[in-house]
């Protein structure tokens, strides 16, 4: 049952939550992350008392978000996964049962755990090549460190062209003898 005083105090909640978002958004158009956003949403408190409890507190992500092609993997993997436990469990409770269908979800579980085992190496995969694509893994036998190095080193030999092109313009180009 909803009092005057609940629906006022949810009331100016929303009214500072929303204020609070739009003060984040600002915060995050500047391009600066916010240290800890902190949402308050005041819940009515148990009657005559006149305090007001937190619903939640926001934190920060403490590790980085996982790539898309990690996560996607990651996603991928843990459906088959439930799947199988799924088989398993119907082939455990059909041959307590003694049905028929036992047999065929014992073979099927079987396969699916086959390829359960798929999943998670593919995951496992698919990081490790994320990794070493975009330079994360900083081992001397990196492939990206290796990549990052031969680049550094043609914008060398580029930026020196660029210079000895430009002292040679400097010295008197266009004019064929000193004398």
């Amino acid at each position: 049952m909803n009092t005057k005083s609940d629906t006022d105090t949810a009331k100016k909640a929303g009214k500072g939550t929303q204020a609070r978002a739009a003060g984040r958004e600002d915060r995050e158009s500047d391009g600066r992350a916010p240290a800890e956003v902190e949402v308050e949403v005041e819940l009515p408190a148990p009657r005559g008392t006149g305090l007001s409890r937190r619903l939640w507190v926001e934190e920060p992500a403490i590790r980085r978000r996982m790539p898309d092609p990690v996560r996607t993997a990651a996603v991928r993997a843990v459906i088959i996964a439930s799947l199988t436990l799924m088989q398993a469990m119907v082939a455990f409770f059909s041959t307590l049962a003694g049905s028929w269908l036992a047999f065929p979800m014992v073979l099927s579980s079987v396969g699916s755990t086959v390829v359960a085992t798929w999943g998670v190496l593919d995951v496992w995969v698919t990081r490790q090549v994320w990794n070493q694509r975009h330079g994360v893994v900083s081992v001397p036998s990196s492939t990206a460190r290796q990549l990052r190095r031969e680049r550094r080193r043609a914008r060398r030999t580029a930026r020196a062209a660029e210079r000895d092109g430009a002292r040679i313009r400097r010295r008197g180009a266009g004019r064929l003898s000193e004398a």
